[in-house]
């Protein structure tokens, strides 16, 4: 099955609305046609909308950083699916690592906010993955199946196949160390049996999965042609156009 490539670039706590709109501008104007390939940005909450009233008609989506699973009430500080639709987005990071290992966030909670997000029409980039010592005690498959499984119950079969997965390894993040070739397949190929075993062969197979984890210009095109990759979740490479760009253009030519 060919699933459309999707880039996604998650800005984390960085930039205010002018920075951010001379980024997209950058990104925009730099790569006036991006190929085959989907392209999302994931400003901070405070540029979400500005980002996304210039984006509009473009070919660049938007995504929150998070949301929080109850629609409206007495959550200081926190921002719901419809609040975010409203200022604009298209997709939603949900479960990253950051947010599990930082904020209290479980697959419990993450269960809560897919569905949360689906009711809203926003598109999940559902985050899963491993830290070193899960992996280095035998506790990588355990660990994806649990947050696989976990994160995505009660989902309907419609909703779990328009949502987007990305396999980010914690020890990978932001650290500059990148899993080995045979390591992301081997994971991804898992996480698509994964899917396949508890949701069938069209769901599953439907699933676009990103690799995250310290992906930059100079390895993007060898992991984008990697089996069961379809796209890139990109951190510190999504901060500069010019490197952006360059993993956009290494994915539009690469096939899996």
């Amino acid at each position: 099955m060919k699933r459309l490539k999707l880039i996604a670039g998650n800005w984390k706590m960085h930039f205010n609305r002018a920075q951010a709109v001379e980024l997209v501008n950058g990104i925009r104007y730099g790569l006036r046609f991006p190929g085959e390939v989907e392209v999302v940005v994931a400003p901070p909450l405070t540029a979400l909308s500005t980002v996304a009233e210039v984006l509009k008609d473009s070919y660049i989506s938007v995504a929150a950083q998070n949301i929080h699973f109850e629609e409206k009430g007495a959550f200081t500080g926190e921002v719901s699916a419809s609040m975010i639709k409203d200022a604009g987005a298209d997709y939603v990071i949900i479960g990253h690592s950051e947010r599990r290992q930082y904020f209290g966030e479980t697959d419990q909670t993450v269960n809560k906010k897919l569905k949360a997000a689906f009711a809203q029409g926003l598109i999940p980039l559902f985050c899963v993955g491993e830290t070193l010592s899960q992996r280095e005690n035998g506790l990588l498959s355990q660990i994806i199946t649990s947050q696989i499984e976990e994160g995505m119950r009660g989902l309907s079969p419609n909703e779990a196949k328009d949502m987007v997965i990305a396999y980010e390894p914690v020890w990978a993040i932001g650290t500059g160390k990148v899993a080995s070739s045979g390591q992301i397949a081997e994971v991804h190929l898992f996480i698509r049996q994964t899917l396949i075993r508890n949701w069938g062969q069209e769901v599953g197979e439907s699933i676009r999965l990103l690799y995250g984890g310290s992906v930059k210009a100079d390895n993007a095109r060898e992991i984008l042609h990697l089996p069961n990759v379809d796209g890139a979740l990109v951190g510190g490479a999504s901060l500069k156009a010019q490197d952006f760009i360059e993993i956009i253009k290494n994915s539009s030519n690469s096939t899996g």
